[in-house]
């Protein structure tokens, strides 16, 4: 299965609660941190929806 590589680059301090979630789902809990996830359609719906605080790190 394919994988991507997300980071946070912003703090959720100020978001949505349910901006936060998603994040947190993710499997991120500052900026700087590295996850690599498991490419699917849900995934990417919740990279979406947080687009402002995390970035897909091309490796």
């Amino acid at each position: 299965m394919a994988t991507i590589k997300i980071k946070q680059v912003r703090s959720i301090n100020g978001c949505k609660e349910d901006q936060r979630r998603t994040v947190r789902a993710l499997g991120l809990h500052r900026i700087n941190d590295t996850r690599e996830i498991t490419d699917n359609e849900g995934v990417r719906g919740m990279i979406f929806k947080v687009k402002h605080l995390v970035e897909i790190v091309e490796e």
